[in-house]
Parts: C-alpha cells; sequence; structure tokens
C-alpha cells in the first residue's frame, strides 16, 4: 500500500508518516516473533496514556450514572470495583482474574491518578533506558502481582487499586540493581531512596495500601538481584526467554483490561 500518498492526499506529511507505519510494521512483525524489543516504543508512556484513558472512562461511567463530581475526586468503591479494582472475595469466589492485574490501572481520583502518573513518568524512563521495554514489561507486570499477593496475605476483604504497588516495584527494583552496579549505581539508587521515602510518607498521610507497596518492593528487589545488567552480553536463550515471558506479560495485562471493560459493558447492559 503506497502509505505515503495517502497521506499526502490529506495534507500531511507523507515520507515521515511512511517510515512510521514502516517502523510499526517492524515492530508488530517483532512482536508477533516474541522479540518485545520495540525500539523507539516507550513503555512508560503507554502506561501512563492507558490509565489516563481508563480513569476517564471511569469518570465519564460515573457522571453517566449520577455520582457527579464524586467519580472525578473521589469515586465510590462500588464504581472502583465495576472498572477493575481487586478485590480478593471477588477473584477466588466468582473467578475475576482480572482484577490481579486491572487494579494497577484503576484509581480513587484524580489527586491519586496524577500523583502515581508523577511518579511514573519520574522514575520510569530512567529504568526502562537501563532494562530496555521487555524486562520492563515483566518488572511493571511481575510487581503488580507481588503487590496485590501480599495485600491478599495482610486485608483480603479490602478493596484496593492504584498502580503504586508497581511504582514501589520499580523503586524496590532500582534500589537493589544500581547498588549493585557499585558506584556507578549510587546516584541512581540513592534518588530512587528518596522517591521511596518521600511515596511512603504521601502513602501514610493519605491511608494508601503500604501492604501492596511492601509487595511491590519486595517484587522488584527480587528481580533486582537477578536481573544482569542489560549491557552484559547475555546467551541467546536468556534473551529469547525474556522476550517470551515479557510478551506473555503484554498479552495477560490486554487481556485483562479487555476483560474488565466487555464485564463493564455487559454488567451496564
Amino acid at each position: 500500500m503506497d502509505w505515503k500518498r495517502i497521506f499526502d492526499a490529506v495534507g500531511l506529511n507523507g515520507t515521515r508518516w511512511q517510515w512510521k507505519i514502516m517502523r510499526w510494521e517492524r515492530n508488530l512483525k517483532g512482536l508477533m516473533r516474541g522479540q518485545v524489543s520495540m525500539s523507539g516504543i516507550s513503555i512508560t508512556r503507554i502506561l501512563i496514556f492507558v490509565n489516563l484513558i481508563l480513569f476517564t472512562l471511569m469518570t465519564v461511567h460515573g457522571l453517566l450514572a449520577g455520582i457527579g463530581l464524586r467519580a472525578l475526586f473521589n469515586p465510590p468503591t462500588q464504581l472502583l470495583l465495576a472498572w477493575g479494582g481487586q478485590f480478593w472475595p471477588a477473584v477466588l469466589q466468582y473467578g475475576q482474574w482480572w482484577r490481579c492485574l486491572t487494579y494497577a490501572f484503576t484509581h480513587g481520583g484524580i489527586i491519586h491518578l496524577g500523583f502515581n502518573m508523577v511518579v511514573l513518568f519520574q522514575v520510569g524512563p530512567l529504568i526502562e533506558s537501563e532494562l530496555q521495554p521487555a524486562r520492563f514489561i515483566i518488572l511493571y507486570t511481575f510487581t503488580a502481582l507481588t503487590a496485590t499477593l501480599l495485600g491478599y496475605l495482610w486485608h483480603p476483604m479490602t478493596p484496593v487499586v492504584g498502580a503504586s504497588g508497581s511504582l514501589f516495584g520499580l523503586i524496590g527494583f532500582a534500589v537493589v540493581y544500581f547498588h549493585r552496579l557499585g558506584t556507578a549505581g549510587q546516584q541512581i539508587r540513592n534518588f530512587m531512596f528518596q522517591w521511596a521515602i518521600f511515596a511512603f510518607v504521601f502513602g501514610l498521610m493519605v491511608g494508601a495500601d503500604n501492604a501492596g507497596h511492601l509487595g511491590g518492593a519486595i517484587g522488584g528487589a527480587a528481580l533486582g538481584l537477578v536481573f544482569p545488567p542489560y549491557r552484559v552480553r547475555q546467551h541467546p536463550f536468556n534473551r529469547h526467554l525474556i522476550n517470551a515471558l515479557a510478551l506473555l506479560c503484554t498479552i495477560a495485562v490486554v487481556a485483562a483490561i479487555a476483560t474488565q471493560l466487555w464485564w463493564v459493558v455487559t454488567a451496564r447492559g
């Protein structure tokens, strides 16, 4: 297909868009082969975008349901659960497995969302640039799971929402990983310690899920112990394994969000 001619016809820079589409096609083919490198694509930005979109949809749902501005600033628990909040009885009794991942994309108000996205914007790119997208996807997904698992052991009957479990996972990972790099990683390690203290204090002030924070940090620290520096030459088997795990994580997150959206639509119907 002549993409350049199509975009030129609608008044856009056909050459630039042609190159973009060619890059996206290469990335898609690599993804289908289990190669989740996705050069030029920021996983951090994608995560922020998905969080913003889902929060917007939840807010619109609340407004249409007559909740008013409360949907924006302090959504009721019923709305949060409808949009993927974690509630272990629903997972264990009704098989709503997707909540183990979708809770990390559900937020209890614009302030909650804003704080978490600021943290992700600050720490995500630095870690992603070090790990590259495939291992970053694994880290973010894995720590979302370890965060909610510790929450289950700590308070199984408490609804939980928010990306902070994964964010503490990123911080816990960075502290351990960059400490292993010696003096070259000390500045970044200390920077992450500062974020951890700030986020923990903020969590105490707003009554956040510190069990989830701890679970995410433990999961991140565990990966920080076993992930070798990305720039160290790796065996091809290890690269293929990482790509395969990243692909599985991507499929799991997409399937969870898609299932949750379908559940919202059918529940409303």
